[in-house]
């Protein structure tokens, strides 16, 4: 695929300057572009890198000399890392899944499969199965009896969806996503250590040595509208309600959200991140990587919680935490401070004991 200069511009909504004819076949760091390569110099710290590459076009940050950097042209945008979407969108060939179904895969004849579908080679599609308008399901999918796969949605190779699992429209899963496995839920006869060191936070009392008793998930999972779910990740069904996950919540490689959780609008949950069962996650939250929630409690809207923060109980809204467990960020930052500098205040009290010791001894 080519692209003249005009054309990036025009999808980007950015403005062009120089020869805006000039052809663009891919995008490419700056110290590492070729003479039909888009550099990617998109603030101040990348410019120099133009000079080791030989660009002859880039997208700038505003107010750059382009003509002192020797280029012929280029854009710019006010945001220059919000135009890598547009540029990335625009210029990704995709996975080039063949179109049409293919014939070795296996499709129930109550499935109602919509127009200019494409089901990949080893696909197994159940009973009374709904998949919108132009969607893509890659090989070695499954999507299981009684599920609602929306328009446009893309599932990479080997995702699974569970029965009853609905979907909104353009989704998009990952290699190795499972939707809709049953929740992590057991029981004992009697009270069991666990439940009383939860409650005691150390002691298991009397409870004995029992086996565990499944609990059942009888309800699915329901995601929004452009919600993308990274590789290996997992949404797991709910108990008696649905999972849910709403409009254009992006799930990173690697998480999970356990049963009967809701997560709200516009969220990222970034990798490894752990959610517990019954959590209820509000619109525009940030998860950074390894951040784990304990199981029934709430995280309000617009939280921000940096990697390796493990919550453990309620988060106001709009507050960013951090830490194990999980406090102010600002308070935080303080506690650290103060860590490193305890070896440098315990040897100052050393000192100040052996003071105070030596002069009581001269007394």
């Amino acid at each position: 695929m080519t692209y003249t200069i005009q054309q990036i511009a025009a999808a980007l909504g950015a403005e062009a300057v120089g020869d805006t004819a000039l052809t663009i076949t891919r995008a490419a760091e700056p110290a590492m572009a070729g003479p039909e390569d888009l550099a990617l110099a998109m603030s101040p710290q990348y410019g120099d890198a133009l000079a080791q590459g030989k660009a002859r076009a880039a997208i700038l940050w505003p107010e750059a000399d382009w003509q002192a950097m020797g280029l012929a042209a280029a854009i710019f945008t006010p945001r220059p890392r919000r135009a890598m979407a547009g540029l990335t969108a625009l210029m990704d060939p995709g996975q080039e899944f063949a179109p049409g179904i293919h014939p070795n895969a296996v499709i129930d004849p109550t499935a109602q499969i919509g127009a200019d579908v494409s089901i990949g080679p080893f696909s197994v599609i159940g009973a009374n199965v709904q998949i919108g308008a132009r969607s893509v399901i890659g090989p070695h999918c499954h999507v299981g009896a009684h599920a609602v796969l929306g328009e446009d949605a893309q599932l990479r190779e080997m995702v699974s969806l569970g029965a009853r699992v609905r979907i909104g429209d353009r989704f998009i899963a990952q290699p190795g996503a499972r939707i809709g496995a049953d929740g992590f839920s057991f029981v004992t006869p009697e009270v069991s250590g666990a439940e009383n060191v939860r409650k005691t936070m150390g002691d298991i009392g009397d409870a004995q040595a029992q086996s565990w008793t499944r609990i059942h998930s009888l309800g699915g999972v329901e995601i929004g509208d452009d919600v993308e779910v990274g590789a290996n990740s997992t949404v797991d069904s709910g108990t008696i309600r649905a999972t849910m996950i709403g409009n254009g919540t992006k799930l990173d490689n690697l998480v999970h959200v356990g049963h009967n959780t809701r997560v709200g609008r516009d969220c990222l949950l970034c990798g490894q991140v752990g959610v517990s069962g019954s959590v209820d996650i509000g619109n525009n939250v940030v998860l950074g990587g390894q951040v784990g929630v304990v199981d029934n409690i709430f995280i309000g809207d617009g939280v921000v919680a940096g990697g390796g923060t493990k919550i453990l109980s309620n988060v106001p809204a709009g507050r960013a935490v951090m830490g194990y467990p999980a406090i102010k960020m600002q308070t935080h930052t303080e506690i650290y401070k103060a860590q490193r500098r305890l070896p440098r205040v315990l040897r100052d009290v050393a000192a100040l004991k052996n003071a105070v010791f030596n002069r009581d001894s001269n007394d």
